[in-house]
């Protein structure tokens, strides 16, 4: 079970991000609601999601985005045994590359 799922979410949190319609509105919206580390630490997160996916090692995943061993091994085990969120995000960035 997800760590997450034992608490209430908030759905208007999800709705509000998902009727912003550019990178952009994104990007002020998370700059209004996250501070500069914590917008940071997931744009590093997904750097690394997106290396591993690729299939590169950790050595090269360090060099190329600084984060640590531990950052990385965790993004690992989200792609391997989590909610399938990172799968369904790079999945649809594909479609939209073709």
């Amino acid at each position: 079970m997800n760590k997450l799922n034992r608490k209430p979410r908030n759905d208007k949190m999800y709705e509000a991000i998902l009727s912003l319609r550019t990178v952009e509105e994104c990007k002020k919206f998370f700059d209004d609601l996250c501070s500069i580390s914590e917008l940071m630490a997931m744009e590093q997160r997904f750097q690394v999601a997106s290396c591993l996916s690729e299939g590169m090692i950790y050595n090269d995943i360090l060099a190329e985005t600084g984060a640590s061993s531990a950052t990385i091994s965790r993004v690992n085990r989200s792609l391997q045994y989590g909610s399938g969120g990172y799968d369904i995000a790079f999945s649809r960035m594909k479609e939209t590359d073709k």
